[in-house]
């Protein structure tokens, strides 16, 4: 198969050029105008090197050691001794995609071209990333200002050849090696580190922003996915589509809200359900149906913030301090600026609002799922979805899971980005947590992906016990297509394989598409 490539041109990179080139599908290809601006800034840096004025992360030690000079012959110590020591993060090691998709996004820091850096570490970089190979980057140890220190350092220290890394196998699979056998596959010699390089590799926030960027494609999708789901617990619960009227949305004009209220008016589009019970007597449904634009909508204008955030980042300058050529940004001369580009207070504020507006689409939907198995509430069903309640416990205690995982979403969206711990004697006085933030928002759209997994068997269980009366048309794909996986259940039964299916199917794109083709605008 022939992969795409992605251009770094240090300014137009995109969301989903990182994710193609983290899951192996692109390629990366350096702009030559990149190489030629690295040159040159390169040349500012080694003229620094051998005056004897102090310039920060060139000729000086780091953080609270900045005022210590070192000798020229000391510079490429200086440098290791950076990765070395800094590379102290603990915890599970990230997934071999977001890993990958860190160490894009440090290939495209250095390609906006203000690190100083030789082309040549660039170059080792991308050629890990085509050689299928990513390094081994534990988790935690990332407070998120002076960068994500911790973590890229265990990046820097897979181009030093220590440290392990994964690779891609002839299968398709992933393999644990040695930092030195990754480097073979890659055709990289280990670099050996000039001034500033170790700065330039360590100083930004590019581990929040993989992570938080994998964290956001999936919520993106997760909100698709809960118009569907949502809709088919309308239907079940024999809903009105009357509150999805487009006037009513136009009259507020939130655009999540537009198009969320639109994906569920298609697909409730030609439900039997829905003409059957036309001429009932109740007025409005419950919040967790009638509002459903509402709530979902909103999540999706928050995620449409965080994608802008994260897409401004992405194409940044993040690490200290910056190297300037004339002309930059309309200011004559060759400079080197010590600033905080580091800090990664934008992104740590956009995560944490990410994982709260995600947790929101769990949150409605638990109340969904109440509305289902509650017989007090369910228009008619039986008590938890089992037809003969009593003898059988039903759908009552899946209810139950999606409440657990609904109150850890509720603890994991208390803020890490209000948060601040002091590092480095004082000097890094001000810190974002922003890694903690990625990392908790992660957490987070795992459990509303198998909260609305949670929802779909429970709604089609429901919709079943409607039989032999359909749902809207598009949805009615959706619903044989979760009956291929988890049939309905007329007793008990071990419903934690059934649940475990659907939180499976949750996970792809199969239901969203299967609904589209009745639905083409769905988005």
């Amino acid at each position: 198969m022939t992969k795409s490539g992605v251009l770094l041109d240090g300014k137009t990179l995109k969301l989903d050029d990182v994710l193609d080139v983290a899951t192996g599908r692109a390629v990366v290809q350096v702009d030559a105008a990149v190489r030629e601006r690295l040159a040159r800034a390169r040349a500012l840096v080694d003229d620094m090197t051998r005056g004897d004025e102090p310039h920060y992360g060139i000729n000086t030690g780091f953080g609270a050691l900045a005022e210590k000079k070192i000798p020229r012959d000391k510079l490429a110590v200086l440098q290791k001794n950076l990765i070395e020591s800094h590379a102290v993060g603990t915890g599970e090691p990230m997934s071999v995609e977001v890993a990958r998709g860190l160490m894009m996004l440090r290939a495209a820091t250095l390609a906006v071209g203000h690190s100083g850096c030789r082309p040549l570490v660039l170059d080792a970089l991308v050629a890990l990333l085509n050689a299928g190979c990513a390094p081994c980057v534990p988790k935690k140890g990332s407070v998120g200002a002076s960068g994500d220190l911790a973590p890229l350092a265990h990046v820097a220290l897979l181009l030093l050849g220590q440290g392990d890394a994964f690779v891609t196998t002839a299968h398709g699979g992933t393999q644990r090696v040695s930092a030195a056998e990754a480097l073979a596959r890659a055709d990289v010699t280990p670099v050996v580190l000039e001034a500033k390089e170790g700065l330039a590799l360590i100083n930004g926030t590019q581990a929040m922003a993989a992570t938080g960027l994998h964290a956001l494609v999936q919520a993106e999708r997760l909100a698709v996915l809960a118009d569907v789901i949502g809709a088919l617990s309308l239907d079940a619960l024999q809903g009105t589509k009357a509150a999805f009227d487009p006037r009513i949305h136009h009259a507020r004009a939130h655009p999540g809200q537009l198009r969320s209220a639109a994906n569920l008016r298609a697909l409730l589009h030609g439900s039997e359900i829905m003409e059957s019970h036309k001429d009932c007597d109740k007025v409005q449904d419950p919040y967790s149906l009638r509002c459903m634009p509402q709530v979902h909508g909103a999540t999706r204008d928050t995620l449409a913030f965080v994608r802008a955030v994260l897409t401004r980042e992405i194409n940044s300058a993040t690490d200290n301090p910056l190297v300037f050529l004339d002309g930059d940004y309309g200011v004559a001369g060759d400079d080197v600026l010590s600033g905080g580009n580091f800090h990664g207070q934008p992104v740590a504020l956009a995560l944490d609002y990410l994982a709260i507006a995600t947790a929101e689409l769990a949150n409605i939907s638990e109340r969904r799922i109440e509305q289902l198995v509650n017989p007090a509430l369910s228009s008619g069903l039986p008590a938890f979805l089992a037809p003969d309640p009593g003898l059988n416990s039903g759908f009552m205690i899946l209810q139950v899971t999606a409440a657990a995982l609904i109150n850890e979403n509720k603890v994991l969206c208390h803020p890490a980005s209000v948060d601040s711990i002091p590092s480095s004697a004082n000097r890094e006085d001000h810190v974002s947590m922003g890694m903690t933030s990625a990392n908790k928002a992660a957490v987070v759209v795992d459990n509303v992906t198998r909260v609305l997994g949670i929802e779909l068997m429970t709604a089609c269980q429901a919709l079943d016990l409607r039989a032999p009366l359909r749902p809207g048309r598009p949805l009615q794909d959706v619903f044989a297509r979760a009956r291929k996986d988890i049939a309905f259940a007329p007793v008990d039964r071990a419903f934690g394989v059934d649940m475990e299916k659907a939180i499976a199917l949750a996970r792809t794109d199969e239901l969203v598409a299967l609904a589209k083709k009745q639905a083409p605008a769905l988005a």
